[in-house]
């Protein structure tokens, strides 16, 4: 057995596991744009890897703007592009925390990021710059679709959850475990395990990591200190017809988050179409793949 480490250095792996979810994701981000938001069609995704949810934003006519710290996983973004469709889409190298362009300020109508990615931001400081940063970008009714697990800090056990999935003639099997986490240093210990076996290949690639942690008070601060307000929330299941109640057990959460209207500013609120309704009841009664 070959050992290896950083599975963000394997995007191909890595898109076996976390790839499966791609269409009912976009579908999910535009009934919220509609719902919630503009509708509109300039797109920004924060550490946006291998480009999955680029390519099929952009095979609906969209505008996306993408970064990433990994040079592996936009390389593997841009090669899944048509020229055509390069057209539409800005990709660069940029840390979470850091990336701010010029051009797209208060233009983009949505902002995504939705498995977690927000949580490696490992500091009040610069998961506030991020979202700041974000909110920035966004238009009065621009949207920025938040999702990350809640953390339980009572809970006495480690979590651990298990994928499968296939490259080719390759399986890959994906073990990744959340340990107990401290609430005075606001992170918990993460590892993960992608065991990829085939013909004449058997590697483990292991990762180990922290993640920054919040309790349901505590992001709820920090979106407040950066001026953004909770304009709807969701579970992992991505369905708009099934909203996450206030009080809910549940850890897992996409926030739908809006830039707090400026003291004196006016706000237009967009009525949506007949089309755009007829489209998110669509969605929303779709059944899960």
């Amino acid at each position: 057995m070959e050992k290896r480490t950083d599975w963000y250095e394997h995007p191909e792996y890595y898109e076996a596991i976390f790839g499966t979810d791609t269409v009912r994701e976009v579908d999910f981000l535009q009934a919220l744009s509609e719902r919630h938001g503009t509708g509109g069609k300039q797109w920004l995704e924060p550490a946006c890897g291998a480009g999955r949810l680029v390519a099929e934003a952009t095979s609906r006519g969209l505008k996306v703007t993408g970064y990433d710290i990994s040079e592996a996983m936009l390389a593997h973004a841009r090669k899944r592009l048509t020229p055509a469709r390069r057209r539409q889409v800005k990709l660069s190298v940029s840390r979470m925390e850091e990336f701010f362009e010029p051009s797209l300020e208060g233009k983009v109508d949505v902002a995504h990021n939705l498995v977690s990615t927000f949580r490696y931001l490992d500091s009040e400081a610069a998961a506030l710059a991020h979202l700041k940063g974000t909110r920035r970008l966004l238009k009065p009714q621009g949207l920025y679709v938040l999702g990350f697990h809640l953390t339980d800090y009572a809970r006495t056990s480690a979590e651990h959850e298990r994928w499968l999935g296939k490259v080719g003639k390759d399986k890959v099997v994906c073990n990744t475990h959340e340990g107990l986490p401290d609430r005075r240093a606001r992170r918990s210990p993460m590892r993960n395990r992608l065991r990829i076996t085939g013909p004449g290949k058997d590697w483990l690639i292991e990762t180990t990591w922290f993640f920054r942690t919040y309790d349901a008070a505590q992001a709820n601060r920090l979106f407040r200190n950066a001026g953004l307000r909770v304009v709807a929330a969701y579970d992992f299941d991505y369905d708009l017809s099934t909203p996450v109640e206030r009080g809910s057990r549940r850890l897992d959460r996409v926030f739908v988050l809006q830039p707090v209207p400026s003291e004196g500013s006016v706000v237009e609120v967009k009525k949506p179409s007949a089309d755009a309704r007829k489209k998110v009841a669509r969605r929303a009664s779709a059944p899960r793949k």
